[in-house]
């Protein structure tokens, strides 16, 4: 009875602890799609040609995001694991690398955007008309490459020291604040100009620099306890330098080539017609409400089985690993299920012509049948692999998928066999099907589990 008592009052601990990190990190996804939801339902009002162009627009921010969300999933692997010494002056320097590099790339897509917005577009579609509407979305929205690239460093090391709730928060007042100026805006409210796709621009890059001072707010000027001395986040020493770049190039590499990899199945989907593009996008962001609410297992993971492996309780870690991916795989059928459930009357809510409603309808059908592989996958690479600091085994299985499999598929299908939109996306899956395969192989190899902070190397076998 003693026993039965210790393993429930665990089995509490664990759940309890699970929700307390997981439950914020999904809200806060869940704002962030919510946000892109809003944004393309709005515009979706203006015309389908309105869409296109904004989706096609945002496809350089898309890269971009997944460029930052890899590198920093690379050094949160030490940040989680530094919080499972308390190591709080090594967190703040692991922080100060990633916003020194995160800033320099920031700029980098910052003066692209800039000074070659209708090349930008040019590489996603040979649309006239959406080259037009977008070329000056792009350009004026470059700012956001600058705000990105020093709040994801910060929210990271909020994330790992399993302070989750501070950007959730942060996330409600963003969202409200793009919502309200893209109504004022898109439609001209209040006496505000009317802008058309232009307004959602705005509001978005508004709300993108408040986010930024928010997070200067929270952080030093009520001393959050990631805070500290200015010059102790760049006083970092070449070994540790080494170390954190060698684990977060990889993850970065991983997410920049899986980001260019939907860029790619995109740059085919537009080709194939504005009212198709217009039909995935929909579905896309639609998919991306249910997917982005999941996929904070994969974030919980980080943290929580980081934090073991950084207290060296490497057993446990891989025990941990193995009761989260329990959870992830229910979330995500009941996920997929809600998603076939309620797809006929979300589309619904975009302006769409009949035929563009069927196309969307279908494609989120094919996407709520494979959502629950799609959120063990990233459960997988970006929860499992990356905690033990296994990034060169996600990057490969990643960028085999992708570009040996889904991009060829997709090209194959859209231009040459001239498929419907419908069943161009539902033969990409497969990249998602095989990855399945390959993440769950190298979890139960357990070549992952590691301490990186106390040891070169330390396997269970």
């Amino acid at each position: 009875m003693a026993n039965k008592s210790v393993a429930t009052e665990k089995k509490e601990t664990f759940y309890g602890k699970l929700l307390r990190v997981a439950l914020p990190i999904s809200l806060q996804s869940l704002i962030a799609s919510s946000l892109s939801l809003v944004d393309n339902l709005m515009v979706g009002h203006l015309g389908e040609t309105e869409l296109a162009a904004v989706g096609l627009s945002t496809q350089i921010h898309f890269i971009f995001w997944m460029i930052l969300f890899g590198f920093n999933g690379g050094t949160t692997t030490y940040m989680a694991q530094f919080w499972g010494k308390r190591d709080l002056q090594s967190i703040r320097r692991v922080t100060g690398i990633s916003l020194s590099i995160s800033f320099c790339v920031g700029l980098l897509f910052f003066l692209i955007s800039i000074f070659f917005p209708r090349t930008v577009l040019g590489i996603f579609t040979d649309i006239p008309e959406v080259i037009d509407l977008g070329e000056d979305f792009v350009r004026f929205s470059a700012v956001i490459f600058l705000t990105w690239s020093i709040v994801v460093p910060f929210t990271a090391a909020l994330k790992a020291t399993q302070q989750t709730s501070v950007p959730l928060k942060i996330s409600i007042v963003v969202f409200a604040t793009n919502t309200i100026l893209c109504l004022v805006f898109i439609f001209g409210l209040f006496g505000a100009p009317k802008l058309g796709i232009m307004g959602a621009c705005l509001a978005t890059a508004t709300s993108r620099t408040l986010e930024l001072i928010i997070y200067i707010i929270v952080v030093f000027a009520r001393k959050n306890l990631i805070a500290g001395p200015i010059r102790e986040f760049f006083s970092w020493e070449k070994p540790l330098f080494v170390k954190v770049i060698r684990n977060a190039i990889p993850t970065a590499v991983n997410e920049a080539m899986w980001g260019i990899g939907i860029s790619a199945y995109n740059a085919a989907f537009g080709r194939m017609g504005v009212t198709e593009f217009a039909a995935v996008q929909a579905g896309n962001t639609i998919q991306n409400l249910f997917a982005l609410a999941c996929f904070s297992m994969g974030d919980a993971m980080l943290i929580l089985v980081g934090e073991k492996l950084g207290k060296g309780e490497l057993d446990e870690g891989y025990r941990l690993a193995g009761r989260i991916m329990k959870v992830a795989l229910i979330v995500g059928v009941s996920a997929g299920a809600l998603l076939l459930i309620t797809s006929r009357l979300i589309v619904g809510l975009f302006g769409f012509t009949s035929e563009g409603r069927w196309y969307a309808t279908l494609i989120l059908l094919i996407y709520g049948v494979f959502l629950f592989i799609k959120i063990h996958n990233s459960t997988i690479i970006t929860g499992v692999l990356r905690a033990g600091g296994d990034t060169l085994f996600a990057m490969f299985a990643e960028i085999l998928c992708v570009w040996a499999i889904g991009v060829p598929i997709a090209f194959f299908a859209a231009l040459y066999l001239k498929l419907p939109i419908y069943l161009v996306v539902l033969c990409v899956q497969a990249e998602e099907t095989v990855k399945f395969f390959l993440t769950r192989w190298r979890y139960r190899s357990k070549k992952w589990v590691r301490n990186l902070v106390n040891e070169p190397r330390g396997d269970i076998q």
